[in-house]
């Protein structure tokens, strides 16, 4: 048992677990034509959207019960702000693979020459009065009863008045907002608190405006709508909710990482050194002090964000995203590009610093300007 706590703590390692997630995010919403078919040709989406799905929900609930007999386990998932997100994570997983089965059997069908099975459900009609009404009372009184009980049963996580001389360790915000705390461990108030938070949502926002293909619309589909979906499942699961899990869970003493099974230790203490891209170049590539010039001394960083939002988008638009540039045109494949970029440079960071210890692209402390 101890081995088995063992290696899901050290699988749990975000340098370990974020590609696992990363590959399997792919493999689930293959975003682009090529990935798309290669997933249809070796018959991979068979294993998720059919009895693989419910297989993978029945052993996240034997996972959750196995933790259960584990005090540390225990502790951090039974504690009442934490139990929110608990049912969070079974509720996406099911709900997830409930959408994609529906997709890629409506997939199935249309390309056989059929319709989707929502075009068979709208011939019955369903009146808003007593059917809708009847149904949404229901629901209004599961929700009031569960709210009830939830409250019965669970103590309303109140501490003692607040102590401006005495701090909680680990500190944490809201469920909803450890996301935002998360992002400021790799990038810069300006960047975490506004840039990013508003490129999710305006990108959010701008999908339905930048593709406008027109399928898919009433109807569960992933095959004519691929790239909107994915794009969306990116910002959401990747980019908010992976965040508010690792923030909930995997966060201790210190903003230290903590496996499922281990103790939090206040003591831990992990022997980083994070550096900066130009102290990478010059102090362990080139043996040497870092020049007096700003522009000199960052000039590997700027190279990479030129690299990064001039060069890479023209690369996209000839191989992976051929197709979405033909349709789309120059400047709503550039809006949407830019969009994307500044989305994916928050994993791209988080993992930087977790391999390599980088903390900065761009570090000009002399304006307040890091990267």
């Amino acid at each position: 048992m101890e081995t088995i706590k063992h290696f899901i703590n050290t699988v749990c390692r975000p340098q370990i677990i974020f590609p696992v997630i990363l590959a399997v995010f792919f493999f689930i919403f293959p975003p682009t034509e090529r990935l798309l078919a290669a997933n249809k040709k070796l018959g991979l989406y068979k294993l998720w959207t059919q009895k693989g799905g419910i297989a993978l929900f029945c052993g996240l609930i034997l996972a959750f019960v196995f933790g259960l007999t584990d005090p540390n386990f225990t502790k951090i998932v039974t504690k009442p702000d934490n139990v929110p997100i608990v049912g969070l994570i079974f509720l996406i997983v099911f709900f997830v693979w409930f959408s994609m089965k529906q997709a890629w059997e409506n997939d199935a069908r249309i390309a056989q020459g059929g319709k989707p099975k929502e075009a068979d459900d709208a011939k019955e009609k369903i009146l808003v009065w007593p059917d809708l009404v009847y149904i949404e009372f229901i629901a209004l009184i599961l929700c009031t009863v569960l709210l009830i009980l939830w409250s019965i049963l669970l103590k309303a996580p109140l501490e003692e008045p607040a102590n401006p001389t005495v701090s909680p360790n680990p500190s944490k915000a809201p469920w909803y907002f450890l996301g935002l705390q998360e992002m400021l461990v790799y990038f810069d108030p300006w960047i975490a608190g506004v840039l990013f938070p508003t490129v999710i949502i305006i990108g959010m926002m701008a999908i339905p405006y930048l593709d406008t293909n027109k399928k898919g619309g009433g109807y569960y589909s992933f095959a004519q709508r691929k790239t909107a979906v994915s794009i969306f499942m990116f910002y959401w699961l990747v980019l908010w909710l992976f965040l508010i899990t690792v923030g909930t869970f995997l966060r201790g003493p210190n903003w230290n990482f903590f496996g499922p099974f281990e103790p939090w230790d206040i003591h831990k203490l992990e022997a980083l050194t994070n550096i900066n891209l130009s102290d990478l170049v010059y102090m362990t590539w080139l043996k040497q002090r870092l020049p007096q010039n700003i522009f000199l001394r960052e000039i590997g960083g700027f190279l990479v964000l030129l690299f990064y939002f001039g060069a890479l988008p023209l690369v996209l638009a000839k191989t992976w995203f051929k197709e979405l540039y033909a349709r789309l045109g120059p400047v709503r494949y550039s809006i949407f590009i830019v969009l994307l970029l500044l989305s994916v440079s928050l994993p791209i960071k988080m993992f930087l610093r977790w391999v390599f210890n980088i903390k900065y692209i761009i570090a000009i402390p002399e304006f307040f300007f890091n990267i």
